[in-house]
C-alpha cells in the first residue's frame, strides 16, 4: 500500500518538473498561442520570434512532459494542448502577477511622491 506522504512527495517532484518545463518565456509564449486550438509548426513559426530550430526543441520539452500533444497529417505536424487546465493555471499565474506590477506601480509612485514632498518641504532628500 502506497503511504499518502509517499505520494505527496511524488507530487511535489511532478510539480516541480512541470514548472521547470514551463520556466522558459517562450514556453509560455507557445502556449498561450494554442489557447484558442492547434496550430501548425508554420503557423507558430509566424507568431512565434524563434527558428524553427529553437521552437522544435521548446515544443519537444513541452511534449515530452506531455503539456501539448501532436499530430501528423502529411508533411505538416499540429499541435495542441493535451489539457487546456494547463492554460487556466498559466492565467491565474498572470493575474497574481498583473496585480503584483500595478501593487509595485503605485507604491513606487508613493514613493516618489514622498521623496518630492520631502524635498519641497526641507530642500534636500531624507538621509541627505
Amino acid at each position: 500500500m502506497v503511504k499518502t506522504d509517499e505520494i505527496e512527495k511524488k507530487i511535489y517532484q511532478l510539480h516541480s518538473e512541470l514548472c521547470r518545463s514551463l520556466s522558459h518565456p517562450k514556453r509560455l509564449e507557445i502556449l498561450n498561442n494554442l489557447r484558442d486550438g492547434e496550430k501548425s509548426v508554420s503557423e507558430l513559426l509566424s507568431v512565434v520570434a524563434s527558428s524553427k530550430a529553437n521552437l522544435s526543441q521548446h515544443l519537444a520539452v513541452l511534449r515530452e512532459k506531455k503539456i501539448i500533444s501532436s499530430r501528423r497529417e502529411g508533411v505538416n505536424i499540429f499541435y495542441h494542448l493535451a489539457n487546456p487546465k494547463m492554460i487556466k493555471a498559466c492565467d491565474i499565474i498572470r493575474e497574481v502577477l498583473f496585480e503584483e506590477l500595478v501593487e509595485n506601480s503605485r507604491m513606487s509612485a508613493l514613493m516618489k511622491d514622498s521623496l518630492a514632498e520631502d524635498f519641497q518641504k526641507s530642500g534636500k532628500l531624507k538621509g541627505s
